[in-house]
């Protein structure tokens, strides 16, 4: 049995580190969104009319359906619900 350790569960189970980082963003936008979702009281039909989505693309955000939702739809999605997104880029640690 391995004891290696990861930073995140996207580390662990995707194949290269670039594609671990696309993850991490994509699940941390649409954890944003559902909170917002959720916090709004907002139905998913009202939620869908205001990211200018469909209600199965709301439920399948809600479902945590992270294959379905690229980058640029998932930032779309915020800036239309009026939220602010902001990034930080810094050098990784080299081992």
């Amino acid at each position: 049995m391995s004891t290696e350790r990861f930073a995140s569960v996207w580390d662990a189970i995707e194949d290269t580190p670039e594609k671990a980082e696309n993850m991490k963003l994509r699940s941390g936008l649409m954890m944003a969104l559902k909170g917002h979702i959720i916090r709004a009281g907002l139905s998913q039909s009202e939620a869908a009319k205001l990211f200018s989505v469909t209600q199965p693309r709301v439920s399948d955000l809600m479902r945590g359906k992270i294959g379905l939702f690229g980058l640029d739809a998932l930032v779309n999605m915020a800036a239309a619900a009026g939220m602010q997104i902001e990034m930080r880029v810094h050098e990784a640690e080299r081992c």
